[in-house]
């Protein structure tokens, strides 16, 4: 009986267990009217490739600045700059990571 309990509280545990990046990401940004997805758009019409955007959005995140976001000035102005990110750089480039591979363009080409 313990072993079953055990067992199911462990696969409760594992199944609403969330990823980094919707842990620290998708929390903050699902009450904004900008879908994550059109940010990420703005950063790589802006920053182009894999590396120079995953690394501003890290300094952003780390760092974040009105002259420094990618947002429209109407946006920053009816939400403001948002506060620096306080997780780890290993928990931050996981976060990153998959957000890129949620939204990457380049694998959903045909």
């Amino acid at each position: 009986m313990v072993k079953k309990l055990i067992i199911v509280f462990l696969l409760t545990l594992t199944l609403s267990a969330k990823d980094t990046y919707e842990k620290n990401c998708v929390k903050c940004h699902q009450d904004l009217p900008m879908s994550l997805q059109r940010m990420f758009m703005h950063y790589l019409s802006v920053y182009s490739g894999e590396q120079n955007t995953k690394a501003a959005l890290k300094h952003f995140l780390r760092h974040p600045r009105k002259d420094t976001s990618v947002m429209s000035e109407l946006f920053l102005q009816n939400f403001a700059v948002k506060e620096p990110l306080d997780i780890s750089d290993k928990t931050l480039n996981e976060a990153i990571d998959i957000y890129w591979n949620k939204y990457k363009v380049i694998s959903k080409l045909k």
